[in-house]
C-alpha cells in the first residue's frame, strides 16, 4: 500500500514470470525484468548432442574381433576407419609394452627400480603386509599381477612394507605409492577409498587415469567400463523381469481365489 500523500499508483504484480498481457506491459515499461528464456530448448539440445556423440562413439572400446562382427551392420568405410584406429592403438601399446609383470624389489633396489625409473614413466608400488592374514593385501597383489599383464607399458613393483619403511604398520597395508619424475605424486593407504576387499580392475583403471598414467580414452579403460555398464544393464533387466513375473504370479493367485 502507498504511503499517505504518495501520488504514485501501486502496480499489482502477481507472478512476474507468468505469460499474461499485464506482465507484457510491465516488461515493456521496465517495471519487471524480462522473463528468462525457457530451459527446455537447451535441455533438448543437450539431449540431441548426447545422442549424436553416443552414435559417433558407439564403436569406442571394441576390439578387432568385435568390429569384424559388425561388418553387416555398419558402413564399410566408417568401420574400416575404426579398424585402422584400433590397429594403430594396438601397435603403439605393443611397442610400449616393455614390462608385463610385477617387479618384486628389495630395499637396495628401490632407488634404481622405482625413484630413478619413474623419470622415464610412472611407477606404481604396492607395499604389502608382512602377515598373510591381511585380506586386502592379498587381493591387491592379485590385481597388481593382472594390471601388470594388461598394462605392459606401465611399471608395477611390489615390496614388503616393513622392508621399504622400517616399522611400517601392517594395518596400513596395502599401501599404493605412485612415482613420477622421481617423486611420489599419489598414495593410497589400504583399499578403503577404492572398494575394500571388493576392489576390482575397474577401480585400478580409475587409479591409473587419476595418476595420469593412461588417458581416460585408453581402449583398455573404455572396454572394461563398457563391459561393466552392459553387465549392470543386464542385471537390472533380469531384476525387472523377475519382479514382473512375481507380480503377475501374485495377481494370478488373487484371481484364483475368486474362482
Amino acid at each position: 500500500m502507498a504511503a499517505p500523500g504518495d501520488q504514485r499508483i501501486a502496480v499489482p504484480i502477481d507472478d512476474p514470470n507468468a505469460d499474461t498481457e499485464w506482465n507484457d506491459i510491465l516488461r515493456k515499461h521496465g517495471v519487471i525484468p524480462e522473463k528468462p528464456p525457457s530451459p527446455t530448448p537447451m535441455i533438448e539440445e543437450a539431449i540431441l548432442e548426447g545422442r549424436r556423440l553416443a552414435h559417433e562413439n558407439r564403436l569406442e572400446g571394441k576390439d578387432l574381433d568385435e568390429l569384424d562382427e559388425l561388418e553387416d551392420l555398419e558402413d564399410e568405410d566408417f568401420l574400416n576407419q575404426y579398424k585402422q584406429k584400433r590397429m594403430a592403438e594396438l601397435n603403439s601399446l605393443q611397442k610400449k609394452a616393455i614390462h608385463g609383470s610385477v617387479y618384486p624389489i628389495s630395499k637396495p633396489d628401490y632407488q634404481r627400480e622405482v625413484t630413478e625409473a619413474s623419470k622415464k614413466g610412472p611407477v606404481f608400488v604396492n607395499l604389502t603386509a608382512s602377515m598373510g592374514t591381511n585380506v586386502e593385501s592379498r587381493a591387491l597383489s592379485e590385481l597388481w599381477r593382472q594390471a601388470a599383464r594388461e598394462y605392459g607399458d606401465i611399471k608395477f613393483c611390489e615390496i614388503r612394507a616393513n622392508q621399504a619403511i622400517e616399522n611400517y604398520p601392517d594395518r596400513n597395508c596395502p599401501t599404493i605409492l605412485v612415482y613420477k619424475n622421481g617423486d611420489i605424486v599419489k598414495q593410497v593407504v589400504t583399499l578403503m577409498t577404492l572398494g575394500g576387499v571388493r576392489t576390482n580392475m575397474q577401480q585400478i583403471d580409475n587409479l591409473l587415469v587419476e595418476a595420469g598414467a593412461v588417458p581416460d580414452s585408453d581402449m583398455r579403460v573404455v572396454k572394461r567400463r563398457q563391459a561393466a555398464e552392459d553387465a549392470e544393464e543386464e542385471r537390472l533387466a533380469g531384476k525387472s523381469i523377475k519382479t514382473g513375473t512375481a507380480g503377475r504370479s501374485r495377481d494370478d493367485d488373487d484371481d484364483d481365489d475368486w474362482d
